[in-house]
This record gives structure tokens, C-alpha cells and sequence, in this order.
């Protein structure tokens, strides 16, 4: 049964990823709507160069050129009439700043009447980057990772990366007026916050300095007097020159889990789409349910299928390799040990789940005990945040490759 479950898990994670890929969402909302000749386009995000793609396709000859800022290995190729830039994810790096400053000479000295076409997709905090004056691309980089390691969730890391930043929350769209600025979203940010997806370049900011310095002072941020300075700024709280269409969430995501596990005989049942805490603590309730369900406990009729969507976070305290996605993967491991007919998987829709080349893992009964054969503690591993290393000995590592969407992540337990 846990061979078939296997299979079934595998065809599931490729009918949820090619579901919530971005081209036809993209091209739908572009038909809803007219554009004038000499559209300039900027695309950013893990899903920047589908997004892009896509737009050509659909525009053609109207747009004048346009500027791809897409995650190292995420780029697929030429488009015509764009340049293409990769750059460093989760941290931004010299080739983000770079590429940022091209899009920005894009979009220098446009005019009333023209317009922007802004394509926005998870990841566009690192790789769409200017400094605010006097912060350093190092500042920047070190107070991400610090926020990474102390387990901040993503609107508290945006809350702080946008105040150090002279494009985003909001500062995109001043830059481009008087020119109107669509915008197409990609949301990787559960409740679909436009203001945290990318930390919101087009987007009014909600968050006040207020809650800039909290988070700092929360997470033991080691700022310079000109970074606080900057966090006690207030951001635009207005876009008017502005216009946003969210096209895909981890809303998507979940139902398309729930249709491709009733493809394979599974009912399905979403538990939640904004699953919020650490990864390890999530892999061990996902493992409570699956026991509940296997002892048919509560409203689960086997077999069932039973997804929760959102994003997890690692509170660092190891020296080892992982992502979120793996190191639930890796607890809810441990914790289905002794549960025959059970799996349970965890998928980054993006492909890359943190560091590693990775989506996410598949664990069953047998992970655990491979483990323990091979000499190997999954407690050590959990305690060193080394995910990977582990899973990948059990030969539970799910490998997709960047997939080219980005709409969070997904953790579904099936139990026969």
C-alpha cells in the first residue's frame, strides 16, 4: 500500500505544481483589460520569467522592452525586447542591485499616459533591491539573516527589508508616475497582503514605523543608528498612479491538492491555507492528525487526503542544511513511525525549499527506521536543522527543479 501511496504522492505533487503554474492566469488578466503601444514591463519574483513569458506572448509588439529579475537557475531563456537578470535569493546580492538599477533607468522619465507593467511574484524582496542611501548591500544581507534565523515570519522580515530599501512599500510606483502602474500578483504571502508579497514596490504600506522598530527589538536586530533611523520613516501610504490583480494564492494551491488527491481515490479534506508556525511543530500535528485518522477518529473517511497550506519557519539553531518544507517532512517523519498506510509529503511550490536544490520531502513508516539503520538520529537532525542531509540518506527528498510559479507551500498527509 505505502509503494502505491508513493506513486500516488509523486503524480500528485506534478498535477499541483502544473495547475498553479502562472502563464494562463497572467494572460487572463492582461485580456481583461486595454494597454496602449510602448508598455514597459518589469517582472521580479522566483516566477518572474513564466510572468514574463506569458506577457510577451499575450502583448506582442506593444510592449517597447522590459527588465526579468528571476532567482539563480530560474530563467528559462531569451524573451524578446527583455533583459533578463538572475540574482541571489534569500539575500540580495551585487547582480540584485544591478538589475534593479536597470529597470529603474526602464521606467526613469516616463510620462502622463504611459505605462508600466509590473509582473510580482515571491521572492522580489532579495532580487529587486535598491539600498536606501548609506545602507550597504552587507547591511542588508546580515539583517535578513538575522531575521531568518530567529524564525520571523515573512511580513515581519518585509516589515523591515521594505524601510532599507528605495523601492519597495510603495516607492516603485512613486518612481514611475506619473505613468500608471499595473501590476499582476503572484501571492506567496499568506492573506494575500499586497504590501508583504515582494514587500510591495507598488503596493501602500500597512505597516507603520511602529512596527518596523517592534520587530526589531523582538528579534534582537543589531542595527546601526542610520538603519533605525531609516525603520522610524514612514513609508507611502498611498498609490494612486497604482492598479493590482492577485492571480494565484496558496488558496489555489490547497484546492489544487484536494482535486488531484480525489483524482486518486483519496477524499479530500483542507484543514487550513494558513498553517503558521515552525516547521518541526507542524510536522509533529500533521503526524497527530494522520494517527487520529488512521484510528478513525474525527470526520476522516479513509482513504483521505488531508492538506494544509501556508508557510512554516525555521527558528535556526544548527549548523545544518534544510528548508522549512523538509525539516516538517523530517519531524512528521518521526512522529508517523509507527503508522503503516501512511505518508505524508511537504512541497515548496517554487522548487527550492531554502538553500538546497530541494522542493521539499516524503516521508512514510519506513523513513524513521532507514534513518536508525543507517545510524542516523532524527532528533540530531532536528536539532541541527540538517533536513536534508537526513532525507536525503532515507531517500525522501522531493527533487522538481525550479518549477517557475511561487504560490507557498503545501503539506498534505495521505492515509489509506
Amino acid at each position: 500500500m505505502t509503494a502505491k501511496m508513493r506513486v500516488d504522492a509523486l503524480a500528485m505533487i506534478d498535477a499541483i505544481i502544473g495547475e498553479n503554474m502562472p502563464d494562463e492566469s497572467v494572460q487572463k488578466a492582461l485580456r481583461a483589460r486595454s494597454f496602449p503601444d510602448g508598455i514597459r514591463v518589469v517582472a521580479i519574483g522566483k516566477a518572474a520569467w513564466t510572468m514574463a513569458k506569458a506577457a510577451s506572448d499575450c502583448l506582442g509588439a506593444k510592449i517597447a522592452k522590459g527588465v526579468v529579475i528571476t532567482k539563480y537557475g530560474h530563467s528559462r531563456g531569451d524573451i524578446p525586447g527583455m533583459e533578463i537578470f538572475e540574482a541571489g535569493h534569500p539575500t540580495p546580492d551585487e547582480n540584485s542591485v544591478t538589475a534593479t538599477r536597470k529597470a529603474l533607468d526602464l521606467v526613469g522619465g516616463l510620462k502622463e499616459g504611459d505605462e508600466v507593467l509590473f509582473l510580482v511574484s515571491g521572492g522580489g524582496s532579495a532580487l529587486f533591491e535598491a539600498p536606501m542611501d548609506g545602507v550597504s548591500l552587507d547591511d542588508l544581507a546580515a539583517r535578513t539573516g538575522e531575521l531568518l534565523a530567529s524564525g520571523a515570519d515573512i511580513v515581519e522580515i518585509n516589515t523591515i527589508r521594505k524601510r532599507l530599501s528605495r523601492v519597495k512599500a510603495g516607492r516603485f510606483a512613486e518612481i514611475c508616475g506619473p505613468a500608471k502602474i499595473f501590476s499582476i500578483v503572484l501571492s506567496d504571502v499568506l492573506g494575500d497582503r499586497l504590501d508583504s508579497i515582494a514587500s510591495g514596490p507598488a503596493a501602500p504600506d500597512m505597516t507603520t514605523a511602529a512596527d518596523a522598530l517592534a520587530v526589531a527589538e523582538k528579534r534582537g536586530l543589531r542595527l546601526t543608528e542610520l538603519q533605525r533611523e531609516c525603520l522610524a520613516r514612514e513609508t507611502p501610504k498611498r498609490a494612486d498612479n497604482a492598479e493590482i490583480v492577485v492571480t494565484g494564492s496558496v488558496r489555489s494551491l490547497c484546492e489544487s491538492a484536494a482535486r488531484a488527491a480525489k483524482a486518486r481515490g483519496y477524499e479530500p479534506y483542507i484543514l487550513t491555507t494558513v498553517l503558521n508556525c515552525e516547521a518541526a511543530e507542524a510536522g509533529k500535528f500533521l503526524s497527530a492528525i494522520a494517527a487520529d485518522a488512521r484510528d478513525g477518529i474525527g470526520a476522516f473517511q479513509r482513504p483521505c487526503a488531508i492538506i494544509a497550506g501556508g508557510e512554516t519557519v525555521v527558528r535556526v539553531k544548527g549548523t545544518g542544511k534544510g528548508g522549512r518544507n523538509q525539516e516538517l517532512a523530517l519531524s512528521a517523519a518521526k512522529g508517523i513511525s509507527a503508522l503503516e498506510n501512511v505518508l505524508v509529503f511537504s512541497l515548496g511550490s517554487d522548487g527550492t525549499d531554502g538553500p538546497t536544490d530541494a522542493a521539499g520531502g516524503i516521508v512514510d513508516c519506513s523513513t524513521a527506521a532507514k534513518l536508525r539503520d543507517l545510524g542516523i538520529d532524527v532528533d540530531k537532525l532536528l536539532a541541527e536543522n540538517d533536513s536534508y542531509n537526513g532525507l536525503k540518506a532515507a531517500d525522501a527528498l522531493i527533487v522538481t527543479g525550479p518549477t517557475g510559479t511561487n504560490v507557498n507551500d503545501v503539506s498534505v498527509v495521505l492515509c489509506g
